[in-house]
């Protein structure tokens, strides 16, 4: 963050100095909102949860290092006081990306937007420093403290955004202006909240909409909801996907199911190899060249950058190989009904490939809304369809999954359905062996990456004798 006393934040967000004496106390790191991640110099941002009140712990944060608060109330410690804490947040966010000018690159999509952004970031970093959402803070909160880390000498801001509802996008961009900004796809995730598709379409689109003139739209060609969005922006228009300006040929994926293919752009066709599983990691992968190429970096260091990118966030597709050969694919964060079904094919393909039993743990899907119980079972469908060997549900939800896979004609693999995951994690620690793949996907509710660690971790054999990995 860029240098400001209590008394700078204080007129910036319209606010008032509290128990800072003089007000000349300075921020000089970034804003934060967990005191068990402070941030030394930084700015405590208290905020009054549903369970947890930040408020409670102000002093701690300053005890922690941090040079004051932004709160709704005195605390008892040096303080900016506002009416909204997350209001004057983002107005903050907006003060920084102003001042230090860098280039705001920003995505958003119901599926893919994580992955994508992970790539981006790293590919962006070859054109100049680069500060990028960490996880998935995509959110009103999330976004102004991703901004508040840049600094003078930061170039770009890979900025991921995320939407519960019309009208979010819009005051996103309003934090952070983009000067690129992509859609990825319109899928079905948090449909609850929408309604429809349309109104996920309505506000995935603001982000196109906050472009300014002389900005770029990259949008996915292959997505008809997406393409429609060139209409709503007077910005160029850049497209990427299988028809797309910005596209791939040639895909091939390893015994790990890595991906290899060749990146297109003005004719010209570039080898790329991905070190992550799964070909669903190829539209992201092109997406990110796509934004970057907008932005400014050269194509060759895009190509070269893509290479050599790994996810910068945890339980996406991480392959895990046992020292007995058993692999795993920990692909516990999130969950949909479209990352379900890329994650199954990147199963089978790995099966397929290195000749393994493919088991597939999967978890409940969340915010689906009255469509719950048909994704879940379309999601077994799916996996019978690719001809998984095993599919593991847990918990009640993800019974449908289950159900779905057991009525698919033809199917002559097992299901198996959990309680919870105790239960889960005992049936694979008495069914995997060394020669199977194991992916495990759900909701991030659903926590399933506990599972997937106790697959990794050295096991008892059934003698007491030495754990076997």
């Amino acid at each position: 963050m860029i240098p400001m006393t209590l008394a700078e934040i204080a007129q910036v967000v319209g606010g008032r100095v509290a128990d800072a004496g003089d007000g000349g106390a300075t921020v000089t790191g970034p804003a934060f909102v967990d005191t068990r991640s402070p941030e030394p110099g930084g700015l405590f941002v208290a905020i009054a949860g549903e369970h947890v009140d930040g408020h409670e712990f102000a002093r701690a944060a300053v005890e922690a290092g941090a040079s004051g608060v932004l709160a709704a109330h005195e605390t008892g410690v040096p303080a900016v006081v506002v009416d909204d804490p997350v209001i004057a947040l983002g107005r903050l966010g907006r003060r920084v990306v102003d001042a230090v000018g860098a280039t705001v690159v920003a995505l958003t999509g119901s599926q893919g937007k994580t992955g994508t952004k992970d790539y981006l970031a790293q590919v962006l970093a070859d054109g100049g420093p680069t500060v990028a959402t960490t996880g998935n803070r995509n959110n009103e909160i999330g976004v102004p403290l991703t901004v508040l880390r840049a600094t003078p000498e930061t170039r770009y801001l890979a900025v991921e955004m995320g939407a519960r509802g019309v009208g979010h996008i819009a005051e996103l961009c309003s934090i952070a202006p983009p000067r690129v900004a992509a859609v990825l796809n319109v899928g079905t995730a948090h449909i609850a909240e929408f309604g429809s598709r349309e109104a996920i379409a309505r506000a995935k689109g603001e982000i196109v909409e906050a472009l300014p003139p002389d900005g770029t739209a990259v949008l996915n060609a292959d997505d008809p909801m997406v393409a429609a969005m060139a209409d709503r922006t007077s910005a160029r228009v850049v497209t990427f996907g299988r028809g797309g300006e910005v596209s791939w040929r040639d895909l091939e994926l390893d015994d790990l199911g890595r991906p290899s293919f060749e990146l297109g752009h003005d004719g010209a066709w570039t080898p790329v190899s991905l070190l992550e599983a799964g070909a669903h990691q190829v539209p992201n992968a092109v997406a990110a060249a796509a934004m970057a190429a907008a932005a400014g970096v050269d194509w060759t260091a895009i190509a070269h950058a893509l290479g050599r990118a790994r996810s910068l966030s945890p339980w996406r597709m991480a392959l895990h190989e046992r020292a007995d050969g058993l692999v795993v694919v920990n692909d516990a964060y999130n969950a949909n009904p479209a990352s379900m079904a890329a994650a199954l094919d990147a199963l089978a393909a790995i099966g397929r490939r290195g000749g393994r039993r493919t088991v597939a743990v999967l978890g409940e899907m969340l915010e689906l809304g009255a469509t719950s119980s048909a994704g879940h079972a379309a999601v077994g469908e799916h996996a019978a369809g690719l001809g998984i060997d095993v599919v593991v549900t847990v918990g009640e939800a993800a019974e449908q999954i289950a159900a779905g896979a057991r009525r698919t004609p033809g199917w002559a693999g097992t299901a198996v359905a959990t309680a919870g995951r105790d239960e889960a994690a005992a049936w694979l620690r008495h069914n995997v062996v060394a020669r199977d793949v194991v992916l495990v996907k759900a909701s991030r509710g659903a926590a399933l990456e506990h599972v997937a660690d106790g697959l990794t971790e050295p096991v008892e054999d059934s003698e007491g004798g030495n754990p076997s990995r």
